[in-house]
């Protein structure tokens, strides 16, 4: 079976484009689903507890925009919650790869480099777009995001240009 990534950097369009590959019998797996799911891992909500105290729950729940705003503002923090959800991730992503009757499977996430995860799929496709586009694709998609918060998030990724260099495809979505 061979095991394709999508990537890219936030709003250029890697759902759009994953559809497409739907469309023509891939099976696509979303890590932004599932990684959703794991926070609601009893273990992890724990550890996030320890690490970053009270301030990313309101009322005990995780409140995803606190910890956005603690997370794409502090790479080390970043780092700590990519290490505790992209194993398990992968592991679901391997699990769901299993169970599919197809000759290829696509998993579709924002940080395959930026993670070290391209060396587990045999081929990794970035879809690129101009960062203006980008920008107005995060601002339609989330209007409740300032300017400032959605530099945080495409700054918290690795720049489009090198994620070019390392695909073996690039798509251009402008």
């Amino acid at each position: 079976m061979i095991k394709i990534a999508l990537t890219g950097g936030i709003g250029t369009g890697k759902t759009f484009i994953s559809k497409n590959f739907i469309k023509m019998g891939i099976p696509v797996f979303y890590a932004d689903e599932e990684a959703k799911k794991c926070y609601q891992i009893p273990e992890i909500i724990d550890t996030l507890r320890t690490l970053f105290g009270k301030t990313i729950f309101t009322r005990n729940k995780l409140d995803f925009k606190k910890m956005a705003k603690v997370v794409f503002c502090n790479p080390k923090k970043r780092e700590l919650v990519n290490q505790l959800i992209h194993p398990k991730v992968m592991e679901s992503f391997d699990a769901w790869s299993e169970k599919q009757n197809s000759p290829s499977v696509m998993l579709e996430a924002a940080v395959i480099f930026e993670n070290d995860l391209a060396k587990f799929f045999d081929m990794v496709i970035v879809v690129d777009a101009p960062e203006e586009v980008r920008f107005e694709r995060i601002r339609k998609r989330n209007p409740s995001l300032t300017e400032v918060e959605i530099r945080a998030r495409m700054a918290a990724q690795m720049p489009q240009e090198e994620k070019c260099r390392l695909a073996d495809m690039v798509i251009y979505n402008g």
